[in-house]
């Protein structure tokens, strides 16, 4: 997902595509551990796509309290 992409969410879909993606995350990390992960690139993915995600929502609180 582009940043461009996740700038376009409202916050509170910002935070269930958050909340998906950490779901994800623990799935894959799972299936890592057992082996039975094939594609490793996924969790790399999956990860970097929740970082950008906070990213945007930390970037958003700090405009607020900014304005405030």
């Amino acid at each position: 997902m582009k940043p461009s992409e996740i700038r376009a969410l409202s916050d509170n879909e910002l935070i269930a595509r958050l909340n998906e993606a950490r779901e994800e995350l623990m799935k894959l990390r799972f299936q890592h551990a057992t082996g039975e992960l094939t594609d490793y690139t996924r969790l790399r993915h999956t990860r970097r796509t929740i970082a950008r995600l906070l990213t945007i929502l930390n970037e958003r609180r700090r405009l607020r309290q900014g304005e405030s």
